[in-house]
């Protein structure tokens, strides 16, 4: 299997609460509003803040 492959597979294979947290991490990466070297999720932007509540919601199961 090549390397695109394995990642395509990776992808289709991804479950709603592991993308709620790579969706908030990569915002934290490239965001300049407050979430990049912000100590908790809470301290980020308002942006962060939602993704990370959709993350906590879809960790503990609930649908919103």
């Amino acid at each position: 299997m090549t390397g695109s492959k394995v990642r395509a597979s990776a992808k289709l294979t991804e479950d709603s609460m592991l993308r709620a947290y790579r969706l908030w991490f990569e915002h934290t990466r490239k965001c300049d509003d407050g979430c990049k070297g912000a100590g908790r999720a809470q301290d980020g932007c308002e942006s962060g803040r939602e993704l990370w509540d959709t993350y906590r919601r879809t960790y503990a199961g609930e649908s919103r």
